[in-house]
């Protein structure tokens, strides 16, 4: 991966782009907050601003492996497993785990990105991309978001507007 390569997530548009030297490398739909924009604990919204990768979690797994608190919980997402738990959040085959580097913004006491857990994540495909309904996090469907992971390293640059 080129120094030069980041992650665009446009909230207005519900698109992220991965860039390398000021190309579009790959382009997918995703589904960001249904609360909007906003950095505070507990909001559910997406963060704004400059952020990084900071851990990839899930390299190798299959598709739609569960993870609960980061960890694979040994299933794999089925339409019978989504009706036996209808109110899970679900996190599916990767995670890449985002923290804020703007102080007071997006980093910092009751703003904090990677405290609140805010993550580019596999979710299921019955779920609505190009729409805001996520809890904050920025949602993918599970095959965009194996294939952004397989391109990407952590330390990459994210910026969310």
């Amino acid at each position: 991966m080129r120094p030069d390569t980041r992650i665009d997530i446009a909230i207005a548009s519900q698109r992220l782009s991965l860039l390398a030297d000021g190309m579009l490398v790959a382009s997918y739909s995703v589904s960001t907050a249904a609360n909007g924009a906003g950095q505070q604990q507990g909001s559910g919204a997406t963060p704004t601003g400059a952020h990084f990768v900071r851990a990839m979690i899930g390299r190798g797994l299959p598709a739609d492996t569960v993870f609960v608190a980061r960890r694979p919980t040994g299933e794999i997402y089925t339409p019978e497993l989504a009706r036996a738990n209808p109110d899970r959040d679900w996190i599916l085959s990767r995670i890449l785990w985002l923290c804020g580097t703007e102080w007071g913004h997006n980093r910092g006491p009751g703003v904090d990105t990677f405290r609140r857990f805010i993550y580019i994540h596999g979710t299921p495909d019955t779920e609505p991309m190009g729409a805001p309904r996520s809890h904050g996090c920025i949602r993918m469907r599970n095959s965009d978001v194996i294939d952004l992971f397989d391109r990407v390293q952590a330390g990459l640059p994210v910026f969310i507007d």
